[in-house]
C-alpha cells in the first residue's frame, strides 16, 4: 500500500526531464542567473529550476499588494471605489525621512497628473498592475499597510516573497533593505489566484482580469501562440527582468521566470519568451 501511495504521489507532480534539459541549455547559453517555477493547475506536471533562489522582486511584489487590497475589500475594511488623495510624499523605512517619486523614473505619468486630486483604490490597482505604476503601488502599500501584505504572503504559503517597503526608497536600497522574491513564492501566489484560493472566487477572478490587461507582453506572452489568454505581472530594474503568469491554455498552468545579470532588457525578455515557448510546446503535446 505504501509503495502504491508513492507511485501515485509521483504521478501527481512529475517533472519533465526533456523539458528541463532544454530550459537548462537556454539558461546556460544566456550566462544569466535564472530561476523557473512551473506547475499545471492539476499539479501533474512541474518544472523547478532554482525555485528558492532569492532575487530582487522589482515590480512582482505588486501582486501580493493587490491580493491584500482585495482581501481587505472582501473583509469590508475598505471599498475598492473609495477615493484616495494623491500625494507624492512617502517615508523611508530607514529613518522616516520624506522622499518623492520622479515621473521620469516611473512607467506611467497618469497618476502624477492627479496629484492633489483623488483616485479610487480600484483605479490605482489597475495602474499598479497593468502599467506597473510605482506611484500607485506606493499609495496602495501605504493604504493597506506593509505588515498586512506580509501576513497575506504568509497565509498563502509564499514565504519566499519578502515585502519590506514601497518603491524608490533610496536610503533603504543603500542599506540593502529590498523587496525579494523566489520563483516558488510567485508560483504559489499566482496559483492561488488561478485556483480561487487567494481571497474568494469573485475577488480572484477580478484580480485575474486585471492581470490579463497587463500591457508589457514581450516576455512569457511572446512564447505563447496568439489568442491564448494570459494573466501576468512583470518586474524589471537594472539587470533584473521577471515575469509571473497564469496561462489559460487547454491545460492551464502557472509559469514564473526570474532573470538576473543581463544588461539589455530586450535580451532578457527574449530569454524568458524562449523558456515560455519550450514550456508551452511541452504541455501542448
Amino acid at each position: 500500500m505504501q509503495s502504491l501511495f508513492l507511485v501515485l504521489s509521483l504521478l501527481q507532480a512529475s517533472p519533465a526531464p526533456a523539458l528541463e534539459a532544454r530550459v537548462q541549455k537556454l539558461i546556460a547559453d544566456s550566462g544569466a542567473e535564472v530561476a523557473v517555477a512551473m506547475r499545471t493547475v492539476d499539479g501533474r506536471k512541474t518544472l523547478l529550476i532554482d525555485p528558492d533562489k532569492k532575487f530582487h522582486a522589482a515590480s512582482t511584489m505588486k501582486v501580493p499588494v493587490m491580493i491584500e487590497l482585495f482581501r481587505q475589500a472582501a473583509a469590508r475594511t475598505l471599498n475598492l471605489d473609495d477615493p484616495l488623495p494623491i500625494k507624492n510624499e512617502f517615508h523611508s523605512i530607514v529613518d522616516g525621512s520624506v522622499y518623492q517619486l520622479n515621473v521620469g523614473d516611473d512607467s506611467d505619468k497618469d497618476v502624477y497628473e492627479q496629484i492633489d486630486k483623488t483616485m479610487t483604490l480600484r483605479e490605482l490597482c489597475e495602474a499598479m498592475i497593468t502599467v506597473s505604476s510605482n506611484f500607485a503601488a506606493n499609495l496602495l502599500i501605504e493604504r493597506v499597510g506593509v505588515e498586512n501584505v506580509k501576513k497575506t504572503v504568509t497565509r498563502l504559503g509564499a514565504g519566499g516573497m519578502t515585502v519590506l517597503r514601497g518603491v524608490e526608497d533610496q536610503k533603504a536600497f543603500d542599506n540593502g533593505m529590498n523587496n525579494e522574491t523566489t520563483a516558488r513564492a510567485l508560483e504559489v501566489l499566482m496559483l492561488a489566484i488561478l485556483q480561487h484560493k487567494a481571497v474568494s472566487p469573485k475577488a480572484d477572478d477580478e484580480m485575474a482580469q486585471i492581470l490579463m490587461r497587463q500591457r508589457f507582453r514581450d516576455a512569457i506572452p511572446a512564447g505563447v501562440p496568439g489568442g491564448i489568454v494570459i494573466a501576468h505581472k512583470t518586474g524589471s530594474i537594472t539587470k533584473i527582468n521577471h515575469d509571473a503568469a497564469i496561462v489559460y491554455g487547454p491545460h492551464p498552468y502557472v509559469l514564473v521566470v526570474l532573470v538576473r545579470g543581463i544588461d539589455d532588457q530586450k535580451v532578457s525578455a527574449k530569454l524568458i519568451a524562449s523558456i515560455s515557448r519550450e514550456v508551452w510546446s511541452d504541455l501542448s503535446k
